[in-house]
């Protein structure tokens, strides 16, 4: 029998995993294999999402196992496991949150918060438990953007327990107000909701924890490194200088409390005609490129502008939501999820 168990490692060994370069042997990823009589069985454990590739993993793991003389029939478990990462020292990690990504700009306007909505949905897309909390107490949007007016409540253990849409699990000071209703309050009274958003908050289990930043380096930014570890940190900005100018203010800040930059997103790249085709550089082009390099960090994408994601913003339906076949900026955050996995 171990002859026979050896013989279907070997036939498995063959199967290369794309995104890690590796088979899913050597890797380990393939546990309890049992071989009885015709009979194969294993596990395979993912450690990053994967929901899209599944299926092909399973189909070529089972089309190598049937490739033994003898196989005849084949089962495969494929699950993901997330692992937690404690990136900054003296910095604890949130109950039930795995992984924490915060999108930042130096600067508003940029986009950020569309950016932010868009990346959650599209890292939820992928497989993982996905929460989203609005750290923008002054303008926040996430509310809106999902299209929900729902009123978070407390539990048992007097937790805000998070609004859930399209799979994810929302925070936002746009839930605790009406639309018109203004936040004025001062710096030790922001810094109190916004550890009050992390800490007291029933986050239920996450791989990972969007953080949608105000704009620039005030005191909600440094609340948050100092009360959650940030796995990293990802920058929006638009093509032209003076956006550019805020966002190296931003990686500065990230930099100086160790929090690693994960890479830059282009917003409102370029808009692609749709008469004649033909792309305009609106704002300017290859400005996130060019800080990518200098910074020695990923360009992690470009998103164009499009009038289906103003749209589908105003209507609380993020973009990434869509067909990516269908909608360039939808793939694109695909892309960037996937990046960032």
């Amino acid at each position: 029998m171990a002859v026979v168990e050896q013989t279907v490692l070997e036939a498995l060994k063959g199967v290369i995993d794309p995104n890690t370069g590796r088979d899913f042997v050597s890797s380990k990823a393939v546990k309890n294999l049992t071989v009885t009589d015709g009979d194969v069985a294993f596990d395979v454990t993912l450690g990053y999402p994967a929901k899209s590739q599944i299926p092909g993993f399973r189909k070529e793991l089972i089309a190598a196992a049937k490739s033994v003389a003898g196989v005849a029939n084949v089962s495969v478990n494929i699950v993901t496991n997330i692992t937690a990462h404690a990136v900054q020292r003296g910095v604890a990690l949130l109950p039930k949150v795995k992984n924490i990504v915060a999108v930042a700009s130096g600067k508003g306007g940029v986009g950020k918060s569309t950016v932010a909505s868009n990346l959650a949905v599209a890292l939820s897309q992928s497989g993982l438990r996905v929460g989203l909390c609005d750290c923008d107490l002054y303008g926040p949007s996430i509310a809106h953007m999902f299209g929900t007016d729902e009123r978070p409540y407390q539990n048992d253990e007097q937790q805000i327990v998070p609004i859930e849409k399209h799979g994810l699990q929302l925070m936002s000071m746009g839930f605790l107000l009406e639309d018109a209703s203004p936040v004025i309050v001062r710096g030790p009274i922001a810094t109190r909701y916004t550890q009050q958003f992390l800490r007291q908050c029933a986050w239920n289990d996450l791989d990972v924890l969007v953080l949608d930043l105000p704009p620039g380096t005030g005191d909600i930014q440094l609340t948050i490194v100092q009360t959650v570890s940030l796995d990293g940190a990802v920058i929006v900005t638009t093509p032209q200088e003076v956006a550019l100018i805020d966002a190296r203010k931003a990686v500065g800040m990230f930099q100086k409390v160790n929090v690693p930059i994960l890479g830059i997103i282009e917003n409102m790249s370029y808009f692609l005609c749709p008469s004649d085709g033909k792309v305009y550089h609106i704002f300017g082009k290859g400005g996130g490129e060019h800080e990518a390099k200098r910074l020695g960090v990923p360009l992690l994408g470009q998103i164009p502008i499009e009038m289906d994601v103003r749209e589908s913003g105003d209507e609380g339906h993020p973009i990434a939501l869509e067909d990516p076949a269908k909608s360039a900026s939808s793939k694109v955050f695909r892309e960037i999820a996937a990046q960032l996995r």
